[in-house]
């Protein structure tokens, strides 16, 4: 874990603080490998985190899916808006969201919590990145989902294949790089 300044998940309306967004991020965003530098160089913490979901193999890159139920909401085009939701519901998350297993065959998938101050900055190139465009994509999705990090709770964004790619191209592995 690299503390730099921790946000809390607590925060009020009458907090002034700057918003963050937190990703969960599982492939070429995580520490050492090689779009970390290029778009995650100003992370306020990164921590090792899991999520419930499906991994696959792609290639070049690994490909999530995580159950409907763990989906909290759905990313915007309004990065401000996604940090305030994110916000809202980090501080009312219900106690053992992010341990409970979903129903069905779905795994703990081992990736880092990267927060990220500015996300009107911060957030739109990584959305490029994914191939997230807001209502415009079907192969890719921003989603918040309940995350694990030691014994924290939080929630985080994630990019989610959607059902059409992980069908053309599946492999299923656990972490990335296998």
């Amino acid at each position: 874990m690299i503390p730099k300044k921790t946000p809390s998940k607590h925060t009020t309306d009458n907090d002034k603080r700057e918003p963050v967004i937190t990703l969960f991020v599982y492939g070429t965003l995580k520490k050492g490998f090689p779009n970390h530098d290029r778009f995650c160089r100003n992370a306020i913490a990164i921590q090792p985190a899991t999520v419930w979901g499906r991994l696959y193999d792609l290639g070049a890159y690994p490909a999530l899916e995580v159950p409907e139920t763990s989906i909290l909401a759905h990313g915007t085009a309004d990065s401000r808006a996604d940090a305030a939701t994110q916000a809202r519901l980090n501080a009312h998350m219900p106690q053992h969201a992010a341990n409970t297993p979903p129903l069905g065959d779905w795994d703990r998938i081992y990736g880092e919590c990267i927060t990220l101050p500015n996300p009107a900055q911060n957030l739109p190139p990584l959305d490029r990145l994914e191939g997230f465009f807001f209502g415009h994509s079907d192969y890719y999705k921003r989603v918040l989902v309940p995350a694990l990090s030691g014994t924290e709770q939080l929630v985080a964004w994630s990019y989610m294949a959607g059902k059409d790619l992980i069908q053309i191209r599946a492999c299923p592995i656990f972490s990335w790089p296998h």
